[in-house]
């Protein structure tokens, strides 16, 4: 953006509204229960609590263990491929509901709808819906791998039509992760759906690395959805590395570091 928003201009007020909004995340293939317990530790910032912790599957049961009530578990499912087998990604559900998590991170069937499946990608959002009720579903489109607007509107309709929650950017383990203009379809499909106007959350994720870019998404969210969405209930931030310089920011120790170039 070429002129700064007032968030961008309050970095002390965009870093307060990241940790609390913050998915403290590790999906790292070789991730321990050891791991995890110091991912607990850092969730639970002397500056305030982060909104969850998000995790595989089979580590959500120690993170719950770990973790006070007041912040959510979150695991991920049909991840990072986004693959089109609903009976593996009902698997990956069984296991987040067997952990005693409160939310589960979807990918979509992205590269199915690239291909124009669209029945396949429905299939298993709505499979997946129906599977966990009661628990917060946020659907990972990959917006980076879409790639076009029109696949990514399409995208956003097929999870809100499902039921999701939540519309979250990408898994972080692509090239291209989180964009401003991703994130404007988004939120726009977010505000024109019926269904979805006053209830469903957004969740840039990916390639954030400092509370000035997490600050462009702030402003985005609450020009579309509102000021209200700004808390854990309608906007989330996967971007466990700007926790650093929100607890910088925060005890007085360092200015914000500039936007990385991601937004």
């Amino acid at each position: 953006m070429s002129t700064p928003t007032l968030w961008q201009q309050n970095p002390l007020a965009s870093a307060r509204v990241a940790l609390a909004c913050l998915d403290l995340t590790s999906l790292n293939d070789g991730d321990t229960e050891a791991d995890i317990a110091r991912l607990c530790e850092r969730a639970q910032s002397p500056y305030g609590p982060v909104a969850a912790v998000c995790v595989w599957p089979r580590l959500a049961a120690c993170a719950r263990q770990r973790l006070p009530g007041h912040i959510a578990v979150a695991a991920v499912a049909n991840f990072p491929h986004g693959g089109s087998d609903v009976q593996a990604a009902l698997r990956d559900v069984g296991a987040v509901m067997d952990s005693g998590a409160q939310e589960i991170d979807l990918v979509l069937p992205h590269a199915a709808l690239r291909q124009g499946d669209e029945a396949a990608a429905a299939r298993l959002l709505h499979a997946v819906r129906q599977a966990c009720p009661g628990l917060l579903l946020k659907v990972i489109l990959e917006t980076g791998e879409l790639r076009e607007d029109a696949l990514i509107e399409r995208a956003c309709r097929l999870a809100l039509d499902a039921g999701a929650d939540f519309l979250k950017t990408s898994t972080g383990k692509t090239p291209i992760s989180a964009t401003p203009q991703a994130a404007r379809l988004m939120l726009g499909a977010i505000r024109a759906h019926p269904g979805a106007a006053t209830r469903v959350g957004f969740k840039p994720s990916g390639g954030l690395r400092t509370v000035a870019d997490v600050a462009g998404y702030i402003a985005l969210c609450e020009a579309y959805l509102g000021p209200d969405s700004l808390s854990p209930r309608r906007f989330r931030i996967g971007a466990s590395s700007v926790l650093a310089d929100i607890e910088a920011l925060l005890g007085g120790q360092a200015r914000s570091a500039p936007a990385s170039g991601n937004y």
